[in-house]
């Protein structure tokens, strides 16, 4: 086809394409205004004041959900499957690119403009492509947009059909015969880019628009990978809601990204399901969290709970610090047996009868039955307070029996609470199944050392207990300062003696630096669901950092959870990851190493003579290019630095402030774990490994956060394997 023509085709389609956009984008408003609509008037049909409140909540909840922002597609993708018309063409493909220039790429078709036709029931086959998709046409995209009349514009990209978009191959088209990628710029569409599937036209990582779309400058939060899914991560992203599964991911393999999607995969698969069930997301921290939070709402997913394993079980202030060796034992698992053994000796043995005035009567329950009420309910193995109140209704049964006989009827309620709140039984229960709560049972075992002695025995070392016991314990539990390690052994406590909310699913972000104990939080949390482990053992910063995941595994109650590797980077370039990777055989995991398809980027590495000067010089040559700029350093260095770049004139924002429109950020090295950004200043290495005894684990965290161009600036030696590397990555 002549220059001219082509040029013709492309611009139609384009244009099409961009009015079909435009028409998504009018039916989701119009979408949103009629939920508004609905919200705004929804007391108004409610049968009563529950129901409105209840009506209300899922209208407010659907508004968030139709949320639209501009300056994000709608839709990434187009799908057209075997017979789609025009879709047989034959003639020569090509791709425009943002600036309107072609690019031939010989025999293949030119797909006309037409929107999405209507998909039947069937076109939502659980396989996705082929037979039931003859002859059709989706867009896909972050969320599903219908017309006035129901009909789809754009398809979710969870649905069972838009699987085909990530799975599709030249290899297994599955039924597909053009898979069209779109490029944006600020919510206009300014490209695409078509491959031939059915005629073995793949374009794989040499796509410019998957690759412009993977390597795009961020700045603010961390935005959602749809358009850019891999095979290897759609995989894991559309697990069943009942595995569990653990993703060692090495950086920059987007592990993080597909726990976030498989989250809203299940929500899209399950919603009932997990709205009643919930979803929860633990971090490693506050500025973790924040960094993620736009992710789900940008899919449309509104009600996912977000915490760290520190908020997850904060029944008590934390105002305390202990030296590290108290707080690593701590977070040992042998505490899980010392406070299971500490609730086990409350319970008593009944040493009487129990003789209860009723009016003219009296009730007399002999020993042998207490006895007997007290073990079974003990090899029940329920919590200690529910064992508790087994016991207590287990007794009023047997008064029950005995007045029931004598009176030839069923006593009431009330004569049933009033026998249960009784002194004779109330008495009963103290003696032999006494109330507990987790601070009083944490403080009676640190503060008394002969109740931690019998706890321990043969558990721990007297060594152990004596840095265990406090040493002026407070007068009541209420008056202790508790540390983060106690509020741990606190938690541990309360699922002892009770039983905790649950989620449906759980994601855990970072969980290399989860110790066991944690893991136990998190286990009580998710006894009845489903659990995505993510992490890597190399960035393990924590004393008590994992070192094979079949282990916290174990802890988390999911021991036959599979374990899949992600080693393929599609975020740091190949040269930073090579520079972070010589630090591996030192850090004593075994973990593959990661690799990356980028082989764009720039890696400085160099020795200055004042940190300072040469920080501030290099934020103002980062500046000159598109993105986020990120200065970590040693923690006690970053006020100077945020001071220092403030008088040249350099604003800057604090690892939390996340939301800040500022392009820098100057990050302590011990918060910089699962941030990411375009441009990284690495400020004294040296400084950082000395820092923490996990030194060298906590550096390659930080070498590995830049997505674009690493500078590492020191004065002081490069810390070990570092040594030899040179400016120009040479050893």
């Amino acid at each position: 086809m002549p220059a001219l023509d082509l040029d013709t085709h492309l611009d139609t389609d384009l244009a099409a394409e961009r009015a079909h956009l435009a028409a998504s984008r009018a039916a989701l408003k119009r979408m949103r205004e009629r939920a508004e609509a609905l919200f705004s008037t929804g007391d108004q049909v409610a049968g009563d004041a529950y129901a409105a409140e209840t009506l209300g909540r899922t209208l407010a909840r659907r508004v968030a959900e139709l949320a639209d922002d501009p300056t994000t597609p709608l839709f990434f993708g187009r799908l057209d499957f075997t017979g789609t018309p025009d879709s047989t063409t034959t003639d020569s493909t090509a791709r425009t690119t943002a600036d309107g220039t072609t690019t031939d790429r010989g025999p293949g078709p030119i797909p006309a403009p037409t929107t999405s036709p209507a998909p039947s029931p069937s076109a939502a086959s659980p396989g996705g492509g082929g037979g039931d998709h003859d002859g059709r046409r989706y867009h896909v995209g972050r969320r599903h947009v219908t017309d006035e009349m129901g009909e789809p514009l754009v398809l979710d990209w969870r649905a069972p059909v838009s699987r085909s978009f990530y799975r599709a191959s030249a290899r297994d088209p599955q039924g597909v015969a053009v898979r069209r990628r779109f490029g944006f710029s600020n919510g206009v569409l300014t490209s695409f880019e078509d491959e031939r599937l059915d005629r073995g036209e793949e374009l794989g990582t040499t796509s410019r628009i998957l690759t412009a779309e993977i390597e795009r400058p961020r700045v603010g939060p961390m935005r959602d990978i749809v358009a850019t899914i891999q095979p290897e991560q759609d995989e894991l992203v559309r697990a069943d809601l009942a595995d569990s599964i653990c993703v060692q991911g090495a950086p920059g393999t987007g592990k993080t990204a597909v726990g976030l999607h498989r989250a809203a995969y299940l929500l899209y698969l399950h919603r009932e399901r997990l709205r009643r069930a919930g979803v929860l997301i633990v971090g490693p921290n506050r500025a973790f969290l924040s960094y993620i939070a736009a992710v789900l709402p940008a899919l449309g997913e509104v009600e996912v709970e977000q915490a760290t394993v520190e908020e997850l079980i904060s029944r008590v202030p934390v105002r305390a610090v202990e030296p590290a060796a108290v707080a690593t034992l701590k977070h040992d698992v042998r505490m899980a047996r010392v406070l299971h053994r500490a609730v086990q000796a409350q319970i008593g043995t009944p040493t009487d009868s129990i003789t209860v005035s009723d009016g003219s009567f009296r009730w007399r329950i002999g020993l042998e039955p207490l006895h007997r009420i007290v073990e079974e309910t003990r090899r029940e193995g329920l919590p200690y307070g529910t064992g508790r109140e087994r016991v207590r209704a287990r007794v009023v049964s047997l008064l029950q029996r005995q007045a029931e006989a004598r009176r030839a009827e069923s006593p009431s309620d009330a004569w049933l609470r009033r026998m249960g709140r009784c002194r004779q039984v109330a008495d009963f229960l103290d003696a032999v199944w006494p109330a507990l709560t987790p601070e009083g049972l944490v403080y009676d075992l640190l503060a008394d050392p002969a109740r931690l002695a019998a706890a321990a025995d043969g558990l721990l070392t007297d060594t152990e207990q004596a840095l265990l016991t406090w040493a002026k314990p407070a007068r009541t539990p209420k008056a202790t300062r508790w540390t983060a390690a106690d509020a741990v052994l606190i938690d541990e406590a309360t699922g002892l003696l009770e039983r905790p909310t649950g989620f449906g699913h759980v994601v855990v972000d970072e969980a290399q630096d989860l110790s066991p104990m944690q893991c136990r939080a998190i286990a009580r949390r998710s006894e009845h669901g489903s659990v995505t482990l993510l992490g890597d053992l190399a960035q393990g910063t924590a004393p008590w950092a994992a070192t094979d995941w079949k282990e916290s595994l174990a802890h988390l109650g999911k021991p036959n959870a599979v374990v899949v590797p992600l080693t393929i980077g599609f975020r740091v370039p190949a040269a930073v990851v090579a520079f972070a990777n010589r630090l591996l055989p030192a850090l004593a995991v075994d973990v593959p190493p990661a690799e990356s398809l980028r082989r764009d980027g720039g890696l400085d590495v160099r020795t200055v003579a004042d940190l300072t000067a040469a920080t501030v010089a290099e934020v103002r040559a980062a500046l000159a290019h598109d993105g986020s700029v990120g200065v970590i350093a040693a923690d006690d260095a970053v006020d100077g630095l945020r001071a220092a770049l403030a008088a040249a004139g350099v604003p800057t924002a604090s690892a939390d402030d996340v939301a800040d429109a500022e392009r820098v950020t100057v990050v302590p090295a011990t918060l910089v774990k699962g941030l990411e950004y375009d441009h990284v200043v690495v400020v004294e290495p040296a400084a950082i490994v000395a820092a923490e005894p996990r030194g060298l684990h906590r550096l390659y965290v930080v070498l590995t956060r830049a997505v674009s161009r690493l500078a590492v600036l020191h004065r002081e030696p490069l810390p070990g394997p570092l040594v030899t590397w040179s400016a120009t990555g040479e050893g």
